[in-house]
């Protein structure tokens, strides 16, 4: 029997349909509720389960979608990785909802497969209502399904969004969905599953036409061999046989219009011109243009997959945030490069033997053989910095300079004159012969641009606009200078949620995260033994002088400061001990007790709030440090090897009283 609850959803949905209800979350969903009614005949108050295809239909299915799903398959693994939700699928169906293939934590298989979320299940309207998956069938366009807005009360706890799935004759053959326990707004979401979506058609057309020439173009050069640029697959006569959706938006034309034209009819060349340029500019784009038009556009043409000897990845590489792909990818980044790497200023060379960051290495140096833009997030002191000094090591501009620069470590009235340069006399202070700005500096090379979060709104248009055009204009001057270099940002701050905030340009956000990794913070890392053993030895000493309580304490400790303050531990553990086995006594920082008289007595530190266990482990965590050192922020602040401002607004998400700290 329903109840009360379920009473209510119905009561709801009904009154929706019969127009008595003026709210709802969109038109889509009011639509499919008058559909599961009016033509399905559905009880949204009555449970009920999907069904399964049997052992027989399943298969076929599978076979029939193959190509589809094998096309998915590692797209769905990256999404799924980068949305870091252990709470949620990312799911494939087929155009009758069928799901053929799922990704998601045992956990959630668990709780999600008496509601029916399983391989072989049919999640089609006329079988259970509104939901991402079957709702988007019949809309043919990306749907939110936001838990009320299911039809069968069942579903309530479940938010789905979904995209569909298009194949190289423009016809949708899927559908792609994340459905989840959130509430969060999922405006973000559908982002990443419209581009996931476009990587899918991509690696359907490369499928399906290895024996023809494919044609990659944008108006804007360094857009080729990304997630944005059109392709066109042409046969040996240069006739059209597929496009992708970035090529008819380009062109504003449709499937129909392209399939089967000449390539001469659409550019001002021929394949075998293009073939020809495009092998002597090395794979490098070429200027072509519109036929009967002045419409200038950037091209490559190469030749069919089999008969490839080099140049630029066959598959566009994706400019979407993206995060860890499979970990056999890992062989792509040379071993002897990988596990030792140049450090930051004040870290030892680094260690890489945590499978996540090999495979981030792995994918990292894919994307940038393409120019694409790498943006890092983590916690502070997490080593992105090393992470991205290690990427341009392992990358094809590692002869040239590195060159970092930390947004928030400056004023902001310093911060475009760093970046921008300036000429002799620009303001007061400057230096007399001018200097060279740090994006002038990086020519050639790679610029790092770390907490970019931090970067004030006026800057990030100039900086957008070096991006677009790839000149410089320093403080004081007129003059443009070309300038060429690699990009990597990186912030512990979320900006596509400062992009929502208003506090980020959503244009920069974009053309930053060409692809976004992230790192794991040291108390997630599997290679913590690796990294303190090379810490210790960069001291002078050996795992072998620390006591074993002193080495699980290391090992547990939840690390809020991550590498830096393990660091700063260490050194100053190395300094106490003068030559003699470090033991507990040696790290009072991290809240144990020492030998000396007992201090004067402090406040007492606050109550601690209702938090995430995993925030609020890492809170107990600061509070013991802080206690340690008497509540002296600037002390707690140095040891972790971050400024003071840092640690406030860590305390502050933590839910730490500042007005308790001295």
């Amino acid at each position: 029997m329903p109840n009360s609850d379920s009473l209510a959803h119905a009561h709801r949905v009904n009154d929706v349909v019969r127009g008595g209800m003026l709210y709802i979350t969109s038109d889509a969903v009011a639509h499919s509720w008058a559909r599961c009614i009016k033509e399905h005949g559905l009880d949204p108050s009555e449970p009920r389960r999907p069904p399964v295809l049997g052992s027989t239909d399943l298969p076929t299915r599978l076979r029939r979608m193959s190509a589809v799903i094998d096309c998915a398959r590692y797209e769905m693994t990256t999404l799924y990785q980068q949305l870091g939700d252990p709470e949620l699928a990312v799911v494939l169906t087929d155009t009758d909802g069928v799901i053929l293939h799922m990704v998601t934590s045992q956990e959630f298989e668990r709780l999600a497969q008496p509601l029916g979320l399983e391989v072989g299940a049919v999640w089609s309207e006329a079988e259970v209502g509104t939901n991402g998956m079957g709702t988007c069938v019949v809309e043919a366009g990306p749907v939110v399904v936001q838990q009320a807005d299911h039809f069968l009360s069942q579903y309530t706890g479940l938010t789905c969004s979904a995209v569909p799935i298009y194949d190289p004759a423009g016809q949708m053959t899927a559908v792609l969905d994340v459905s989840s326990r959130s509430v969060q707004p999922q405006k973000h979401l559908l982002l990443l599953l419209g581009m996931t979506a476009r990587m899918i058609e991509n690696r359907l057309i490369d499928m399906r036409f290895r024996e023809a020439h494919p044609i990659h173009f944008h108006s804007r050069p360094e857009f080729v061999y990304t997630l944005h640029e059109g392709k066109l697959v042409v046969d040996d006569s240069g006739r059209i046989l597929a496009a992708n959706r970035s090529a008819l938006m380009q062109l504003e034309m449709s499937h129909g219009q392209l399939r089967g034209a000449k390539l001469e009819q659409i550019f001002q060349t021929t394949l075998d011109d293009m073939l020809e340029r495009s092998h002597r500019a090395a794979f490098h784009p070429i200027v072509t243009y519109r036929a009967h038009a002045a419409n200038r556009f950037f091209a490559v043409a190469r030749l069919p997959a089999g008969e490839e000897n080099g140049g630029p990845p066959k598959l566009a590489i994706p400019t979407r945030p993206r995060l860890v792909p499979p970990p056999s990818s890992a062989a792509l980044v040379p071993a002897a490069r990988m596990n030792r790497l140049p450090a930051g200023p004040g870290l030892p060379a680094a260690t890489f033997g945590d499978p996540r960051l090999v495979a981030h290495l792995a994918t990292a140096r894919r994307v940038i053989a393409g120019g694409t833009p790498l943006l890092l997030r983590a916690e502070t002191g997490a080593g992105k910095e090393v992470f991205a000094r290690a990427v341009h090591v392992a990358g094809n501009r590692s002869d040239g300079p590195f060159v970092a620069i930390n947004c928030a470590s400056l004023p902001d009235t310093l911060i475009e004159a760093e970046l921008f340069g300036y000429r002799a006399g620009a303001f007061t202070g400057a230096e007399k012969g001018g200097r060279r700005g740090k994006i002038m500096q990086s020519d050639g090379g790679t610029l790092f641009l770390d907490e970019i979060g931090d970067m004030p709104l006026p800057l990030q248009a100039r900086l957008l606009r070096v991006l677009d055009e790839r000149m410089v204009t320093p403080l004081g001057t007129d003059e443009t200078r070309p300038v060429d270099f690699q990009l990597i940002s990186a912030s512990h701050r979320n900006l596509a949620d400062m992009v929502a905030e208003g506090t980020f340009r959503e244009d920069l956000y974009y053309r930053l995260a060409g692809i976004e990794l992230q790192l794991p913070p040291l108390r997630e890392r599997t290679d913590r033994a690796e990294i303190i053993r090379n810490l210790l030895v960069a001291e002078g000493r050996s795992d072998a002088a620390v006591t074993t309580a002193a080495w699980d304490l290391l090992l547990r400790h939840p690390w809020p400061g991550n590498l830096r303050q393990l660091h700063h531990v260490l050194r100053s553990a190395v300094a106490l001990a003068a030559g003699a086995p470090l033991g507990l006594e040696h790290f009072p920082s991290l809240g144990v007790p020492t030998a000396q008289p007992p201090a004067s007595p402090v406040a007492p530190a606050p109550e601690a709030p209702v938090l995430p266990p995993q925030l609020a482990k890492e809170r107990q965590s600061l509070v013991n440090l802080l206690e340690a050192q008497r509540w002296n922020v600037s002390h707690v602040a140095k040891s972790l090897g971050v400024s003071r401002n840092t640690l406030y607004r860590r305390m502050h998400k933590l839910l730490i009283p500042v007005t308790h700290s001295g």
